[in-house]
C-alpha cells in the first residue's frame, strides 16, 4: 500500500531558506494588523475566507503550511489582492529585465525592398 503513495516531500521549518520565512512572518504579521485596523473578528474573518480559525491562526503566524490559495483569499477580503498579483510582475523584476536587454539585437537590420518574399502559393508551386 505504501508503494502507491505519491513521492511528495514537505517543506519542513529548516528546508525553507531564511528569507522566505523572514517575509512569511512579516506578510502575517501585516495581514493580522490590517484586520485589526479593519476591526474584523477571527472568526468572522475565517468564515468570509471559508476556512478554519486555526487556518487563520497559522496565517496571521506566517506559516509555510498554508496554501497561497489561503493567503490570497484573505487578502482579497483585505482589499489587498491587486498587491499579490503584481508581485512577480516585470516591472519589479529588475535582474529579468537586465538581462532581457543583454539579448537584445545591437542593430536592427531592415529588409531590402529588392529582396522577394515567398508566400505559402510560392512554395506549394
Amino acid at each position: 500500500m505504501n508503494s502507491m503513495r505519491k513521492n511528495t516531500r514537505r517543506l519542513g521549518p529548516s528546508s525553507i531558506p531564511f528569507p522566505v520565512r523572514r517575509a512569511l512572518l512579516k506578510l502575517g504579521k501585516d495581514i493580522r494588523e490590517a484586520r485589526i485596523r479593519r476591526r474584523i473578528p477571527t472568526a468572522v474573518m475565517a468564515n468570509r475566507a471559508s476556512i478554519t480559525r486555526m487556518t487563520l491562526y497559522k496565517i496571521e503566524r506566517g506559516s509555510p503550511s498554508v496554501s497561497i490559495a489561503a493567503y490570497s483569499t484573505v487578502l482579497f477580503i483585505l482589499g489587498m489582492i491587486d498587491r499579490l498579483a503584481e508581485v512577480a510582475g516585470a516591472k519589479f523584476d529588475e535582474m529579468g529585465r537586465s538581462l532581457w536587454d543583454e539579448q537584445l539585437p545591437k542593430r536592427i537590420r531592415l529588409e531590402s525592398p529588392y529582396k522577394t518574399r515567398k508566400t505559402k502559393a510560392d512554395e506549394n508551386q
